[in-house]
């Protein structure tokens, strides 16, 4: 009787009875593993990641029984499945995207898209031994620290050349091997902070000097520099503040002038130009951007820059300056931590040669962006709107401007041509674009979401596109 009233009451035991004999129709692993589907899965991903790929989806197949689920999978869904969880954890995170934002240089995005010969470059030698560090010359060990260093001589006019891994490691290993222990003055105008959290000051810290400010946040005096020279001091150290500006009642001392005072007393004169800028950017309408070799000019002992933002390269830092002091880096046992590898030593060569002969704006994308003119950026804007336009769906052209991005040039703008889509679920539109199998990143301005083609590579126009047919209709 007992039993008859708990039936009636919940019909627990029934459901479990029905659970029970649910999960006993599951097929088993050993049955799904003589399939033909699964036989292929197994020579394409190995039987350790198909076993584990099964018992996981089966194991959520149980779940749902228990959760009330009544309808058993057949073997085709189950391999189905697994195969989908198989992608899955096979993708790879790091993926290609389009950058219709406008912003060059975007760090988010990578910065510097490489050139196709940099790109090809890289490829040629990962695929191969090389001589990273083989001397051809004497049949014996050599230094990858001397590839590219010609040509970074060449362009910069300095005696000697260093690459490391990123910037920010120049400027670690310059201090560290250069000035720990003793005392760096800088400006308190130039404790700049740059994207991921990286601090000028943290980075002083961390390299074993002591930090001396001087001036105030937009006025700083030479005599500032000049009183606070001590005899423990070791460096007076600029650092270029290229992703901000400050405007209004300024005063900085000239690069020339820190390097005669430092030179005045025997100090180190250290520079970090960061954006690594070697064209005139007031060419292409541009403000002002001061050039690697500007710095040397001006006398400053090592500077250092980036090779992935207006350089247009891999991810590197490069120091230059004298000899002796090149090779006093080079020697530091840091030197070795923060190595540059062969892959970038063959992307960086690639990159610097353009400049060498003149071909810069014609061969590296950053300069071919900041370079097109307003007229091809119209007709390109245009004939995407008339794409769209064919399909049934809105869009207008609409001037706008371009920003070059990564810590360079804060302020400047490029004119240029938008594609703008106005839609009444805009955040939803471009969380879909950017969610897409081939990501889109665009911008957003008064419920419009405007996509630039200065920064789109033109082999991506078809499949921006797509992705926005795809994703309007899909959303409309």
């Amino acid at each position: 009787m007992a039993t008859n009233k708990t039936t009636e009451k919940d019909g627990a035991p029934d459901n479990n009875r029905e659970k029970g004999r649910l999960l006993r129709q599951l097929p088993s692993i050993d049955s799904l593993l003589i399939t033909p589907e699964a036989e292929k899965l197994e020579t394409k991903y190995g039987k350790s990641l198909i076993l584990e790929g099964l018992r996981n989806v089966i194991g959520q197949y149980r779940q749902a029984i228990h959760d009330g689920a009544s309808e058993i999978p057949s073997n085709q869904d189950i391999l189905h499945d697994c195969q989908e969880w198989l992608r899955i954890i096979l993708a790879p995170s790091l993926i290609p995207m389009i950058n219709a934002s406008g912003v060059i240089v975007h760090t988010n995005l990578g910065r510097a898209p490489l050139s196709q010969a940099a790109a090809s470059a890289m490829a040629e030698i990962a695929i191969t031994y090389s001589n990273l560090e083989y001397d051809i010359q004497i049949g014996g060990r050599g230094s990858r620290t001397v590839h590219v260093e010609n040509q970074i001589k060449r362009l910069t006019g300095a005696e000697a050349a260093l690459v490391v891994n990123n910037n920010a490691a120049a400027v670690l290993l310059m201090l560290t091997a250069l000035c720990s222990g003793r005392e760096v003055i800088i400006s308190r105008g130039q404790l700049i902070e740059i994207g991921g959290g990286f601090r000028i000051p943290d980075v002083m810290a961390q390299s074993g000097v002591k930090l001396v400010e001087v001036g105030t946040t937009n006025r700083t005096h030479l005599a500032d520099y000049s009183r606070a020279i001590t005899e423990n001091t070791g460096a007076l150290f600029v650092a270029h503040p290229s992703n901000y500006k400050i405007m209004g009642f300024t005063t900085e001392p000239l690069l020339s002038e820190i390097a005669q005072l430092a030179a005045d007393h025997h100090l180190h004169s250290l520079y970090d130009q960061g954006s690594g800028a070697f064209l005139d950017t007031t060419r292409f309408g541009l403000e002002y951007e001061p050039t690697v070799p500007a710095g040397l000019l001006a006398g400053m002992n090592i500077v250092t820059f980036s090779a992935d933002k207006l350089l247009g390269g891999p991810q590197a830092g490069i120091l230059c300056g004298p000899s002796h002091l090149v090779e006093q880096l080079r020697q530091h046992p840091l030197a070795r931590a923060v190595r540059v590898d062969k892959m970038a030593l063959a992307a960086l060569a690639s990159t610097l040669e353009p400049y060498i002969t003149g071909r810069v704006t014609e061969q590296n994308p950053i300069w071919q962006m900041i370079s097109q003119s307003g007229s091809e950026l119209e007709a390109r804007a245009i004939s995407w709107q008339e794409s769209l336009l064919s399909v049934g769906v809105e869009a207008e052209v609409i001037g706008g401007f371009s920003m070059v991005g990564g810590g360079s040039l804060p302020g400047s703008q490029l004119a240029t041509s938008l594609l703008a889509i106005g839609h009444q679920r805009v955040e939803e539109l471009a969380a879909a674009l950017r969610n897409y199998k081939t990501p889109v990143v665009a911008r957003i301005v008064e419920g419009k979401l405007l996509f630039d083609p200065r920064t789109v590579l033109p082999k991506q126009d078809e499949s921006l596109l797509q992705a926005i047919v795809t994703n309007v209709k899909m959303i409309s």
